[in-house]
């Protein structure tokens, strides 16, 4: 067996058995790199080399979460709590009703897509809005797995199909990708290419608040929602406080852009919370920390899929998988795309990253296609999709485990069975088959 695929499995079925993700990227790693003829020396070497490329994502997420947590201490998280109870009504009787629950999800929604886009802070925003509003939602009822399935699809979608914030750097490595193996791309061509594509997570997104977590869902209260609830009804907070948070993010966002730098733009958000004395001296070393270790998983999980990534590349495998299922195709264009698509999905359920999986994937994808006899756009489409399968259900993807960190604050909701399945089902499976058509008809 290929040692990518049979790595791939033992990180999943090993995930899927409740064994914490860190752990089973290593062993995957190790059982891999042995399969693919590193040996353990080999693979150990590779996996360590790994590591330091996950470092400055895993430094990235640290930093956002101090941030977050000092932004916090500026009242903004119950501000905007306030603001969605206006919406949703401050009664229990009235949060009963289906409006309150659409109008709370809605909000979720928009505000996880212009974080793609309109504000490209990504998942930074979670920490600080979803734990406060969790004493609603359990009011509500509603099903966390629901609330995941929201938030992938607005952290994944936006980038797939508009090319603005990520998705301006993800069509652009789409581009650039299939131009320099052999075929010219514009990242003008690439939201039309994908356009079905993300008619696939739509549908997912419409099955998952229609039919698969419609039902209401029981949690119990516990110490941390009822804190945010009482902080809520308290509205501590003050309009000279939320002016410097929201010159703080703007600050933080515009530093980001200027840099390219997620740490850099957290350290100038933090530094304007200091400067106009919204954050506390005396307060800043704990309240830092203490958002640090909130994200700290994720900085984990990041490191630790950068190793479980360079090991895969070490062995040649990646290579060997695709050139197989180029050999297995023979010419019928139906399966190359099906195929296509499915390497692409164990590519990036391991490595975690839809944007790292593109030029692994292209180099081999678009002589392939021009050959089976696909068009342009339907070339586009397929790498596309190829790279962003797996982002949604993939066990070491941020776009599963920055859900994860905001509604598993109470510890009440599981990585894996509450976000990672649920958005595996829901996303890649209608992506798979949207893509297939896409580079059908195109």
């Amino acid at each position: 067996m290929n040692a990518v695929v049979f790595a791939v499995a033992v990180m999943l079925v090993l995930s899927l058995l409740r064994v914490n993700v860190v752990f089973s990227l290593i062993s995957g790693a190790l059982v891999g790199g042995i399969m693919g003829g590193l040996g353990v020396d080999g693979t150990i070497a590779s996996f360590s080399e790994g590591v330091g490329g996950g470092a400055n994502v895993a430094l990235s997420y640290a930093m956002l979460g101090g941030f977050a947590v000092a932004i916090s201490s500026t009242g903004l998280p119950e501000a905007l709590v306030e603001f969605v109870l206006k919406f949703i009504g401050k009664k229990e009787e009235a949060r009963s009703k289906k409006l309150p629950k659409a109008l709370l999800l809605f909000i979720i929604l928009i505000m996880a897509c212009f974080s793609q886009n309109v504000v490209p802070v990504h998942i930074a925003f979670i920490p600080l809005l979803i734990p406060p509003l969790l004493k609603i939602m359990n009011e509500l009822r509603i099903d966390r797995r629901l609330t995941a399935t929201v938030l992938t699809f607005g952290l994944v979608t936006p980038y797939m199909l508009l090319p603005v914030g990520f998705g301006q750097i993800f069509h652009e490595i789409i581009a650039s990708n299939i131009t320099e193996s052999g075929m010219k791309a514009t990242i003008d061509e690439v939201p039309q290419a994908m356009m079905l594509p993300a008619a696939g997570m739509v549908v997912g997104l419409l099955i998952a608040v229609f039919f698969s977590y419609r039902k209401p869902r029981v949690y119990k209260e516990s110490s941390i929602t009822a804190s945010n609830t009482e902080n809520t009804r308290k509205a501590t907070y003050s309009t000279f406080g939320l002016i410097i948070a929201g010159v703080a993010i703007a600050a933080a966002l515009a530093a980001q852009l200027w840099t390219d730098s997620m740490i850099f733009g957290a350290l100038v958000g933090i530094l304007v919370l200091y400067i106009f004395r919204a954050v506390r001296w005396s307060e800043a070393d704990e309240m830092l920390t203490n958002g640090m270790r909130m994200m700290a998983f994720i900085g984990f999980v990041m490191i630790a899929a950068s190793g479980f990534a360079n090991v895969m590349g070490a062995t040649g495998d990646v290579e060997t998988l695709v050139e197989n299922s180029a050999a297995a195709i023979g010419g019928n264009k139906a399966l190359g795309a099906f195929l296509m698509l499915l390497v692409g999905l164990l590519v990036t359920m391991g490595i975690g990253s839809s944007f790292s999986t593109v030029p692994i994937i292209a180099t081999i994808f678009v002589p392939l296609a021009l050959e089976l006899g696909f068009s342009p756009m339907a070339v586009i489409a397929l790498v596309g999709t190829a790279g962003a399968l797996g982002d949604a259900g993939s066990p070491a993807s941020d776009s599963t485990l920055g859900p994860t960190a905001g509604l598993n604050a109470d510890g009440q909701h599981d990585h894996i069975w509450d976000t990672v399945v649920p958005t595996f089902l829901h996303y890649n499976l209608p992506v798979l088959l949207f893509g297939w058509i896409a580079a059908m008809i195109l």
